[in-house]
């Protein structure tokens, strides 16, 4: 069983909270307030901004000097500047305003620049991934591994697609002729923090974005680690949380999908 620190109670708890003020939202979503944030394809509402409000205050009782960066409030400096609260309060935000479950509370704990606690709720599927630095991940109680598939053509893949507004359309393009008639199958749930734990818990191979930011990767990254997967940029070097970027896999494919995306690349220059 996982021996949490309090600093990952607090985290589940944060999410937890958030979480349920979001599904009493998603009850009654016709009378949400929406508006676009950096284009009308980039959705915000006030469900995001609540319970990024209700994450922000719980965290901030547990260890007030600590930083803050959230989604819809930016970055909050804090007296411990090692130590900073990374929050998505709602990731896959799109999912929830159309009534898709497939969204959830993002939170992770980063020490001078890496990952060293994670919290992933999906309240609508009752899925908890928690990971702490050297603990393992979990899901719900119970250990979870990233899966023991070794080569693409037996993997299914999962894959964040730009929207309006995005970049890199051409290159996702090329990456899909690239590696449609070579997997087993590539999904797109719509939400990195679905995406990335499913590869902590083995249901898909491996996952990559090109366009995201530290909110939305930073817990995935620590469950993936702490299952035995591999977390790099898309270019197969060392991961930046900023870098706007993230490939997650079991490991054994990760050489191999880098290969092929570093080409889609190339290709669409």
């Amino acid at each position: 069983m996982l021996q949490a620190s309090d600093e990952l109670k607090a985290m589940v708890e944060a999410a937890q909270a958030a979480g349920a003020g979001l599904k009493a939202h998603f009850a009654r979503l016709s009378e949400l307030g929406v508006r676009a944030k950096s284009g009308p394809a980039d959705l915000v509402s006030i469900a995001d901004e609540e319970a990024e409000r209700t994450t922000r205050a719980i965290l901030a009782r547990a260890r007030p000097d600590y930083a803050f960066l959230g989604e819809e409030g930016g970055a909050v400096d804090g007296r411990d500047a090692g130590h900073t609260w990374i929050v998505d309060p709602l990731d896959g935000t799109t999912n929830f305003l159309f009534g898709n479950p497939l969204w959830g509370v993002n939170v992770a704990l980063a020490r001078e620049g890496k990952v060293v606690a994670g919290v992933t709720w999906l309240p609508m599927i009752d899925e908890l991934y928690v990971a702490e630095q050297g603990k393992g991940a979990w899901l719900n109680g119970q250990r979870i591994h990233v899966s023991s598939r070794g080569t693409l053509i037996e993997s299914v893949l999962a894959c964040g697609i730009p929207f309006a507004g995005k970049p890199d359309h051409p290159v996702f393009a090329r990456e899909m002729a690239l590696l449609s008639a070579h997997v087993a199958g590539i999904r797109r749930t719509g939400a990195c923090a679905v995406d990335m734990a499913w590869v902590a818990a083995g249901r898909w191979d491996a996952y990559w974005e090109r366009a995201l930011n530290a909110w939305d990767m930073a817990p995935g990254v620590i469950l993936v680690e702490e299952a035995g997967g591999v977390a790099t940029a898309v270019d197969g070097t060392a991961l930046d949380l900023h870098g706007q970027n993230v490939c997650v896999s079991n490991g054994a494919v990760h050489a191999s999908l880098v290969e092929v995306l570093e080409r889609a690349r190339r290709d669409a220059a």
